[in-house]
């Protein structure tokens, strides 16, 4: 598969240096357009279309944790070898402790499975790094963050659904903001440099308040495959967010 940072790099350090790179400063906007609002017939192309973005975020459904059914393996296998961005994938799927750390093996830059799902969280974190992705947690909009926080040194990002996971196109959960702050504090409190990632509802109204509440890594799906320019709609989010802080 074609390398996605330095080639003379090991992959868990090929994997550091990609996220070095896109984060510099005391605030970096990063959007991840989510694939699950494309079309999915012309993949490639809508691929193409984000060029200007930091990363693709690829949504993982079994329709077993929530009720959707998306892409498996082999397609984000496929995806690895024409996309121009690095892959952000996420697990909504039971046992990621078995699958996810095949998604990292096939490229993936970061992986992200769901709390709620995992039955060894933390072994599954280092796993992850050890397969050379980003080992990123997730959490449902009613999930609290705060059994989570002893282990949150173990992430490289911390992502919390402003959604309820499973389908595209539904509503912003200002309910999820505390959260967003709770856990945006203990991180600088303990001076981790690991990110929040929010998803679901992302708009450039919505990606103000979740900017205010601490995050910085957002997923947009109809919002930008919905624009007639997706390179504008993702500078007008990056614009948005950036001046709320």
């Amino acid at each position: 598969m074609p390398c996605i940072s330095p080639c003379s790099a090991g992959p868990a350090e090929a994997s550091r240096q990609l996220f070095r790179r896109h984060v510099k400063g005391t605030t970096v906007i990063r959007i991840n357009p989510s694939i699950l609002s494309a079309d999915f017939a012309n993949l490639e192309s809508e691929l193409q279309r984000i060029g200007t973005a930091d990363a693709v975020h690829v949504d993982v459904m079994d329709n077993h944790f929530v009720p959707n059914l998306t892409l498996g393996l082999p397609v984000v296998q496929r995806i690895h070898e024409v996309s121009p961005l690095p892959l952000d994938v996420h697990l909504m799927i039971e046992d990621p402790d078995r699958w996810a750390p095949q998604y990292a093996e096939a490229g993936a830059a970061s992986v992200t499975f769901h709390a709620e799902a995992a039955a060894a969280p933390v072994r599954l974190a280092r796993g992850l790094r050890d397969a050379g992705a980003r080992a990123g947690m997730a959490l449902r909009p009613a999930t609290p963050v705060e059994p989570y926080l002893d282990m949150l040194a173990e992430l490289d990002m911390l992502l919390v659904m402003t959604v309820e996971p499973g389908f595209g196109g539904q509503s912003f959960l200002d309910l999820t903001l505390p959260k967003i702050r709770r856990a945006a504090e203990a991180i600088r409190g303990a001076g981790l440099p690991l990110v929040v990632q929010v998803d679901g509802g992302i708009t450039t109204e919505t990606i103000q308040r979740a900017a205010d509440a601490g995050a910085t890594v957002f997923v947009a799906g109809s919002s930008v495959y919905g624009a007639d320019d997706a390179a504008v709609a993702i500078e007008s989010l990056r614009t948005a967010a950036a001046a709320s802080r």
